[in-house]
């Protein structure tokens, strides 16, 4: 026979500072979860706000090459144009402004400044980058020569009478 274990009537359960500890302990763990997800939740944002920021950068320098240097009336590429606050195709409550400086050492290259404006919390922010860009004629424009101007048939000559 195995000896019954008696249980006397004041030893059931758990004493207040038994309760009290484990209720401190999972205050702490919730404190450092939410904390933590809150971290992650600025993490992402701030992620999404740097692409979002990237992918506006390279319209602009997108649109810059296409616009920047305007062509001439010889269809060369020509002397660069200031711009101001033009809208990001990408984004459309960004706008930008673009200055160009010649490279006086070689004279196809233009130091561009360009400036970026939005708005961000009803705050008016502005960040300012540079690139260099030289003066040729746009990639659009050099693949319309290569290729449509290259398969068109040749003007028939006419021959006049003497």
């Amino acid at each position: 026979m195995t000896p019954a274990v008696s249980k006397a009537p004041g030893n059931a359960g758990f004493t207040i500072l038994e309760v009290v500890l484990a209720m401190g302990i999972l205050v702490i763990g919730m404190t450092v979860l939410i904390s933590l997800l809150t971290f992650g939740a600025a993490l992402s944002r701030t992620a999404a706000m740097r692409t979002a920021a990237s992918a506006a950068i390279e319209s602009v320098l997108a649109d810059l090459e296409e616009s920047m240097f305007p062509l001439g009336e010889d269809g060369e590429a020509g002397e660069p144009l200031p711009i101001v606050d033009r809208e990001v195709p990408a984004a459309p409550a960004v706008l930008y402004s673009a200055t160009a400086e010649p490279n006086p050492d070689r004279p196809l290259e233009y130091r561009v400044d360009v400036d970026m404006k939005w708005k961000s919390s009803g705050v008016q922010r502005t960040r300012r980058f540079t690139t260099i860009m030289l003066r040729e004629i746009p990639f659009g424009e050099r693949m319309r020569r290569q290729f449509v101007e290259r398969s068109l048939p040749a003007p028939a000559k006419v021959e006049t009478a003497r």
